[in-house]
């Protein structure tokens, strides 16, 4: 009797539950074509290094890689990796990059906190000290940590780049909270806000970051105009390898252990024949 009450309590909730998570939505992210998409896809390290002065120009003034150490922009695959560096805590321009971020550290004789530039070996220092900090900063919301935001996101890098070029005016007849921004790529439900047919609920959801980028938001080493789609392009391109630095090595290791597979494949087929050949089946 028991388990009966409390399964049927579980389906009314369920039941109850349902029309709240069937309103939230987002629109289809973008198609975009990526260097690195498919089995033999590789980063392209130009577009990694432009998408790192973007992440560090714009997007580190409020978001932490709280996972990636400087190093990581010089290991092979990665933006600034020099095949002359085999050690990437080697690599002179890594060094001069971790230079430029100041980090805590503590003083050996006082045991006060300083601060220091940082070395390859230092982890990219968080923008803000706390949460509570980050969030006075942001309107009181927290900023995501971008490790591996293109893991976390379904849609990965197609998410963040639709959602980064996705800002739109919000539609008539949704009234959005002070400092939020209507974005249709962006997960939520919107009925609430909406004084329109319940029918018609704008897809999408409101986001306490303002447009972070612009055209002309930095300037490419490369000369590479710098549009918006251009700028969230490459720092999506970024993220990505940030979120999976090794991808290139996993997929090399992945073709090797296929025709590894293949010839041995072939070999055990061929010893089958040879050794069954004389025998009647």
């Amino acid at each position: 009797m028991l388990r009966k009450t409390i399964a049927l309590a579980a389906l009314g909730l369920a039941f109850i539950a349902a029309p709240a998570m069937a309103a939230s939505s987002q629109a289809e992210p973008k198609d975009v074509h990526w260097s690195f998409e498919g089995p033999f896809g590789k980063f392209d390290q130009a577009q990694l290094q432009r998408g790192y002065k973007v992440y560090r120009e714009v997007c580190s003034a409020c978001h932490s890689m709280n996972l990636m150490s400087f190093r990581n922009l010089g290991q092979k695959g990665g933006p600034f990796y020099d095949e002359k560096y085999k050690n990437p805590n080697d690599n002179p321009y890594v060094k001069s990059i971790a230079k430029d971020y100041q980090v805590n550290d503590i003083d050996s004789e006082t045991g006060d906190v300083v601060q220091r530039p940082a070395t390859s070996a230092d982890r990219f220092p968080n923008p803000f000290p706390n949460e509570p900090a980050a969030r006075a900063s942001n309107g009181g919301a927290l900023p995501p940590d971008l490790s591996t935001m293109a893991k976390a996101r379904e849609g990965g890098p197609r998410y963040i780049y639709s959602l980064l070029t996705g800002y739109e005016e919000a539609p008539a007849g949704l009234t959005l909270p002070a400092g939020k921004h209507y974005n249709p790529y962006f997960p939520g439900d919107l009925s609430g806000s909406w004084a329109g047919p319940a029918t018609k609920v704008p897809e999408g959801g409101a986001i306490g970051m303002p447009p972070p980028l612009a055209a002309d938001k930095v300037t490419f080493d490369d000369g590479t105009k710098a549009t918006l789609e251009q700028e969230a392009k490459d720092v999506a391109a970024f993220l990505t390898w940030a979120s999976e630095p090794k991808m290139e090595e996993r997929k090399s290791f992945g073709l090797a252990a296929m025709i590894y597979l293949l010839i041995f494949t072939g070999l055990l087929y061929a010893s089958y024949k040879r050794i069954w050949r004389n025998v009647s089946h």
